[in-house]
């Protein structure tokens, strides 16, 4: 698993209400603290609203996601963009992120933000989208 948190493979996604249609690639990118760290609430909400800031800036499709673990019952708001794999690492490093999760063609990947980048399989996911 080349590093990863083993709570990377676990996570389902809440797509608040959005029922498609999806892109072909994008990423789902958070700006909150990264795994392992701790942020105050305003910390979470400042660097979010910044991150949301930068996808509109940029003009991409863009829809809210909460990424969740059904095991521990940990959930996180991030935002699915129209990225390339490149793009969104790039961006996710930007905001301090450990990792981001990319899916192309339903296929679902976890990579690392950093040079350590690359598209590791998670699964199918339509497989991980929770109404």
């Amino acid at each position: 698993m080349t590093g990863m948190y083993p709570e990377y493979f676990e996570t389902y996604f809440d797509p608040t209400d959005y029922d498609g249609p999806w892109p072909r690639q994008f990423a789902i990118i958070t700006g909150y603290a990264a795994t392992g760290e701790k942020w105050t609430s305003e910390a979470n909400a400042r660097a979010d609203l910044e991150l949301q800031t930068e996808l509109v800036r940029r003009g991409v499709w863009i829809q809210r996601v909460i990424g969740y673990s059904p095991r521990t019952g940990h959930a996180e708001p991030g935002w699915a963009a129209e990225l390339s794999f490149s793009e969104a690492c790039d961006l996710g490093y930007q905001f301090r992120q450990d990792a981001l999760y990319f899916i192309r063609d339903d296929q679902l990947f976890v990579s690392h933000c950093d040079s350590g980048r690359a598209e590791i399989l998670v699964g199918s996911f339509r497989e991980r989208l929770r109404f």
